[in-house]
């Protein structure tokens, strides 16, 4: 019997390969395709162009935010919005020159600041740290995915996916510089 096996196993290695056309079957075989961006088709992409850059030193997004703005407040984000009540007017309407400031879990939050309005649910920031790098993210557009079109919630630009980022933001609101700022 284990001669049996032994001459199947021969004859089965002995048996003629098929022979591949090498050119077709890479011709044949499917392209990459790139990951679509998650977005609803309705919405333009965004117009800004988003650069990231290491500074010197890895920065966080607080002293960014503070030298960017000129609002002179210190803690971590997520108090930003506390300490602001009766010192820098606050709203939910993003201004050039604002800091927006979003909830990015507990205790924690974000801050970046608005270097311009591109219409009623786009803006682009500029900021840092925001992939925990450290980084310089300059240019990054920001877009308003709440259903009331009310600026509560929204997505960053995913700088290293070229695309909107997947998860939605909620935003706690925007700190103005100035009274000025706020008027506008």
């Amino acid at each position: 019997m284990p001669f049996a096996v032994v001459l199947l196993a021969l004859a089965a290695c002995s048996t003629a390969q098929p022979t591949v056309d090498t050119e077709r079957s890479v011709m044949a075989r499917p392209q990459i395709i790139q990951r679509p961006e998650i977005t609803r088709p309705d919405v333009p992409k965004p117009t800004a162009r988003p650069v990231m850059y290491s500074p010197s030193r890895p920065l966080q997004c607080v002293p960014y935010a503070r030298k960017a703005s000129g609002i002179q407040i210190r803690g971590d984000a997520w108090t930003w919005w506390r300490q602001a009540s009766g010192r820098y007017p606050r709203g939910q309407t993003p201004k050039e020159g604002a800091l927006i400031l979003l909830d990015t879990g507990y205790k924690r939050g974000h801050l970046a600041y608005v270097s311009e309005v591109r219409g009623t649910r786009e803006i682009v920031v500029n900021h840092a740290n925001w992939l925990n790098h450290g980084r310089i993210h300059e240019n990054t557009p920001v877009r308003d995915v709440s259903r009331a079109g009310d600026w509560s919630q929204v997505r960053l630009w995913y700088v290293p996916g070229n695309q909107l980022g997947a998860s939605a933001y909620d935003v706690i609101g925007f700190i103005y510089p100035d009274q000025r700022t706020a008027q506008r």
